[in-house]
Order: structure tokens, then C-alpha cells, then sequence
């Protein structure tokens, strides 16, 4: 097992949102944060051998951190196809050779049923943007629905709906984590160059969500 010093240094290359999209909080996930979640997954036994899904994947920032760690195959899975384009670039810059499926779907409706053992790493929108509201709600049903566990970024604050979330779907948290996103400004409402926000993280073990057949959608700009 790398370090997690080492795994940031490989996603440094990763190139973010050429246009970003608004409504959809498109905010790239800092290498920092993504290498700190796949190792605390790696540590955990939550990556290796196993198929680790990246909801929302955007620029595929934790679907190619996750796939240097030995995993069975990775899936990303965003709605936007330009980011999914960027993303299979970026995996080209990082170098894996795991097997990743790039799939243009809604990460709330996943054309995904996995067979075997599944990890979700995701960092959803956070609802931030009017219109959008409780938008990592839906992002952890479909976790809930196809994985056994779960690695999740929220917003400050989270804990008790996240928590409550998992208990009323078979779930449990049973590791949560401070985390701190460096944002640089990309939007016109932003008022400074950069703004640090709090977030949290959080690792949920789901029960009886494991799916029966294997199904990926075939719409991805290549693997």
C-alpha cells in the first residue's frame, strides 16, 4: 500500500472543470482530500479487489485516486459529458491501468446493479445552489442501493441528517472526519480568489444493498 503523500503527488495532474457548470456545483475535489479519503477507504479494506463507484465523478478526481489502489474496476459516473471527456484525459496523465468505465448517467438514478462487493466514493453537490437543495439526499440513496459501504463529503454541519439518513435505510456511520475544501474562484458570484470551506466526511456501512446482476450502462466517452 502507497502512502498518502504519494497518492496526492499522482492526482496533482489531474486537470479540473474546463466550464463549470453552476447548478450542478461543479467543484473540483482538491488531490489532497481525494488521496486522504481512498487511503482512509484503502486502510479500511474498502478499495482493494473490489468495484468502487465514483458518483458524480466529475474530472474523475476519486475514481482514478481509487483506482491506483488495486481495485477490482472502477466506475464513474457523471451527468456531464465534457467532464467525463476530461476525465478519461485524466486517466490517461495518472497512468492506472485498472479497468475504469466512464458512464454519462444521473448519479440519483445509476444504471448500475452490482454482484459482487462495491464501494461508493463520492463527493455530491451540496444542495448549495437555489433549486437544488438536499441534493447529497439523493446521492446517498443510490449509495444505499448499490454498495455495502460508502465514503461521503458534506457539507459542515451534516452530521445528524447523515446519520439519521443511514439509519433509516439499513445504514450505519462508523467513521466521520473533518475535511477542508481550498476553492478557487470559477464563478462570477464568487467574491474572493479563494474561499476554504468546511466539510465533513463520512463512512456509512449499508446493509442488503447488494444488487443481484451485473449491468453497466454502455454510454462513456471510452475506457
Amino acid at each position: 500500500m502507497g502512502t498518502k503523500s504519494a497518492l496526492e503527488t499522482q492526482l496533482a495532474v489531474v486537470a479540473g472543470f474546463e466550464d463549470p457548470q453552476a447548478d450542478l456545483e461543479q467543484y473540483p475535489t482538491p488531490p489532497e482530500l481525494a488521496a486522504h479519503v481512498v487511503h482512509v477507504a484503502d486502510l479500511n479494506g474498502d478499495v482493494a479487489d473490489r468495484l468502487v463507484v465514483d458518483l458524480g465523478t466529475g474530472t474523475g478526481m476519486l475514481a482514478l485516486g481509487a483506482a491506483l489502489r488495486g481495485p477490482a474496476r472502477v466506475v464513474g459516473l457523471d451527468v456531464d459529458r465534457a467532464a467525463l471527456s476530461t476525465a478519461a484525459e485524466n486517466r490517461r496523465r495518472v497512468g492506472t491501468r485498472t479497468p475504469i468505465d466512464w458512464i454519462h448517467a444521473d448519479a440519483t438514478r445509476a444504471p448500475i446493479c452490482p454482484d459482487g462487493p462495491t464501494t461508493v466514493l463520492m463527493n455530491p453537490p451540496f444542495g448549495a445552489q437555489h433549486g437544488n437543495e438536499h441534493a447529497d439526499r439523493a446521492f446517498l440513496e443510490t449509495a444505499a442501493s448499490i454498495s455495502e459501504v460508502s465514503y461521503s463529503v458534506h457539507n459542515a454541519g451534516s452530521r445528524e441528517f447523515v446519520e439519521s439518513f443511514a439509519a433509516d435505510h439499513g445504514g450505519e456511520v462508523t467513521h466521520a472526519f473533518q475535511a477542508a475544501l481550498s476553492l478557487e474562484r470559477q464563478f462570477d458570484f464568487h467574491e474572493a480568489d479563494t474561499e476554504e470551506i468546511e466539510a465533513e466526511v463520512y463512512r456509512i456501512e449499508w446493509a442488503g444493498s447488494a444488487g443481484e446482476a451485473d449491468g453497466l450502462a454502455d454510454d462513456s466517452p471510452g475506457a
